[in-house]
């Protein structure tokens, strides 16, 4: 089976302010067949800096996650939380996910039969590219 290039993304929320409000979005992606979630976390650190890892049942916030279709678990390891866990400030959180970009997958296999290999890949910070698009001639 050929599998796309994976990506990992921490998304923070400042002062615990976080609604669930992304799991329908996520889903959609995995019912287009767009991404293949491979892993995800959920972490929190309170106000005096302590860190916990939560499971989809333990707060009622996390509940919409539990209906995703996955492989969830297992490759995002207990350096990797701690790693995320070091960058929240107290009295914030975080979702740690890993995904497989499936749409890339038949081009990434072209790649490699055509002896290809990646040189280098990055992504662009949207204020970044937003900013970029906003100079543009056609946008004003």
């Amino acid at each position: 089976m050929a599998i796309g290039p994976v990506e990992y993304l921490v998304v923070g929320f400042p002062e615990n302010k976080f609604t669930g409000e992304i799991a329908p979005e996520l889903a959609k992606l995995i019912d287009s067949g767009i991404v293949r979630i491979l892993d995800l976390v959920f972490v929190g650190k309170d106000a005096d800096g302590n860190v916990a890892v939560f499971e989809f049942d333990q707060l009622e916030e996390l509940a919409p996650f539990s209906d995703l279709e996955g492989e969830i678990g297992g490759l995002l390891s207990q350096e990797d939380i701690e790693h995320a866990a070091a960058a929240l400030d107290p009295n914030s959180s975080a979702a740690l996910l890993i995904w497989e970009d499936t749409w890339a997958a038949p081009f990434v296999e072209a790649c490699r039969r055509a002896g290809g290999v990646l040189v280098e890949g990055a992504r662009i910070p949207h204020e970044v590219i937003q900013e970029a698009f906003d100079a543009l001639p056609s946008a004003n």
